[in-house]
Parts: C-alpha cells; structure tokens; sequence
C-alpha cells in the first residue's frame, strides 16, 4: 500500500495508491506498507533512488542499516508494534531520507504511525520538509514508547501487589495459585515489553547519532535542535526502562520465593504424616504375621489394644514435631 503525503497552500493532501510520477516528486512524506513491486518501482522512478528490500531492511550489521548514497540517507531499525493487541513483536522499518521527501517502508503499522498521520493532516507544519516528518515521526514514537513503559509498569505494580496480599492473607489455594500465576505471566510480558522497547531505543539511538554526523546536509538548521531533544528524551527511557527491567526481576525472585515457601509447606505436611504413619505400620506390620505361636493372638483385649498403640505412636509424633515448632 503506498501513501502520500503532499503539501498545498498550507495544507496536507493524503492520496492512496499509485500517482502519476510528477505528483509522486512533490510528495513530502511517501509511506509503503508491504509494498508492491509496482509501487517500489514508481516510487524510485519518481525520485530516483532504490528502495531497500525486505531481506536487506533484516540485516543486522550496522553498515548496512545506516549508510548514504550521495545525499540520501538509508536509516534502517526495529521498532516495537502490536501492544494494544497483545500479540506484540518488533519490525524492521527504513527511512530513506532526501533533500525532496522522505520514504518509509514497513510490514507493520505501530500505532505511533497511524497517529502520526491523523495529527501531521491537523497540523501542516509537521510535514513542512522531508526532515522535519522523520524527526517529528521520531517524537511520535518515543511518546508511545513512553506511554507503553509507564503502563506495563502500572500493570506490574498491580499484579504483585495483588500476589503478595494474596501470600499475606489467610484465601484459598486456589486464590492465591492464580494470583501467582497471573504475576509470573505480567511480568514476563513486562520483560518482553520492555526488552523490545530497548531495542527499538538503541536503534533511535543509533539513527540519531548517525544523523548528527550528517546533520549540516540531512537536517535542515532549524530542525537540529529537534535532534538533541531527541536524545536527551531517548537516554531517560533507556534508564525507565533498565528500571522495570530490575524491578520486575526483583518482584520475579520474591514471587518464586513465596511459590517455594508454598511448595516447603505441603513438602513439610507430606514429611510429617509420613513419619507419623510410620509407628503404626510397623505395629500393624508385627500384629499381621502369620506365626504359629504369637502370645497376643489369645489376648481378650488384643485387638483394641493394637488400636490404641497405633493411634498413640501416630500421635506421639505430631505432638513432638508441634513442641518443636516444626508444625
């Protein structure tokens, strides 16, 4: 799908689909979501340069996610989509960045992206050049990365508060189980969140920096300072995020403790019958021989009285483990 984003008389016209190639050259911002070969095709006709292809947008090595091609910048990095949903993952987006407009290209949509495009039709001025789109479109998605930190961090105080009340107040088993689940689950989604939006900052980062050293042909002057605001917004959301990161594995040792707590008490109850079972089986044991001659088999009171030495050597035990505060 290709979208295109033209500036008229202050105002921002969307058009959908392909457009004659004159109409494509005066695009500010050109936006392709799995593009077609038929779209890539007019779109480098149009500006003529070469759009990346999916397999090289997913390499990993740096020179081949940020490099120039004479003035045109190649900006390559994963980006965090789908938390909404909860099927979330990350996708590899480019940016290809000219003098004339700015192309991106990308498989998903992060919400970042749709909000983006309902804002920049309200306000013109953030499509005023290929630069300020990209550099806007940057602010755009550190503010959603922003708003997914402090949610999964609000989830996550909820779900561990909600475990240790549990483990603190006298609730059924069943209760307190599927509190400590429902915490382990938060807060492995919160590790995932959290590792992804990482990545996604150390690829701002990297595009940032790689866009500094460029800045005197890539970003127009009155743009620049947008980049160190950028930055400064970008380091304090990689330090949120090495936060949560030790919070939630502090919160994950505590809630493993409490489930080992859980599992040395039924252990305990197990211990403990085991033993005081012990006794009587070996007085039912000696009772149950088929021996001939066995004084207590022409007891009168020999039955009940093996009841009765059954019953206090099982008692016995549990009495001694309570006096030791074993139980």
């Amino acid at each position: 799908m290709l979208t295109s984003y033209i500036v008229t008389d202050g105002r921002v016209a969307l058009r959908d689909g392909l457009l004659p190639t004159e109409e494509l050259a005066r695009a500010v911002w050109i936006d392709l979501l799995n593009p077609t070969q038929e779209e890539e095709a007019a779109v480098q006709n149009a500006l003529r340069l070469e759009i990346p292809t999916r397999e090289e947008m997913e390499e990993i090595e740096s020179s081949s996610r940020l490099y120039r091609e004479e003035d045109v910048l190649f900006l390559t990095a994963n980006f965090l989509y789908g938390v909404d949903g909860g099927e979330f993952g990350s996708t590899p987006i480019t940016f290809v960045l000219s003098n004339q407009a700015l192309i991106t290209v990308r498989y998903q949509t992060p919400k970042a992206f749709s909000v983006f495009s309902v804002r920049c039709q309200r306000m013109p001025a953030l499509v005023a050049s290929a630069d300020a789109v990209m550099l806007h479109m940057f602010e755009q998605i550190v503010d959603r990365l922003a708003d997914i930190l402090e949610r999964v961090g609000a989830d996550m105080d909820r779900a561990s508060s909600a475990a240790f009340r549990s483990a603190r107040a006298t609730v059924k088993a069943n209760k307190r189980d599927h509190d400590l689940r429902e915490t382990l689950i938060t807060l492995g989604q919160v590790g995932e969140v959290t590792t992804r939006a990482n990545e996604t900052m150390l690829g701002l980062t990297r595009i940032l920096s790689f866009v500094s050293a460029e800045k005197a042909t890539a970003v127009r002057k009155e743009n620049q300072v947008l980049i160190k605001t950028l930055v400064r917004d970008v380091r304090s959301l990689v330090e949120h995020a090495n936060f949560l990161n030790n919070k939630a594995q502090f919160l994950l040792d505590a809630v493993l403790g409490i489930i080992n707590v859980e599992q040395t008490g039924i252990i305990k109850t197990f211990s403990v019958v085991s033993v005081a079972m012990m006794p009587p089986t070996l007085i039912a044991s000696i009772y149950g021989m088929n021996f001939e001659f066995m004084p207590e088999l022409k007891w009168v009171v020999g039955y009940p009285a093996a009841l009765l030495l059954m019953v206090v050597s099982a008692v016995m035990p549990v009495l001694y483990f309570r006096r030791k505060g074993w139980l």
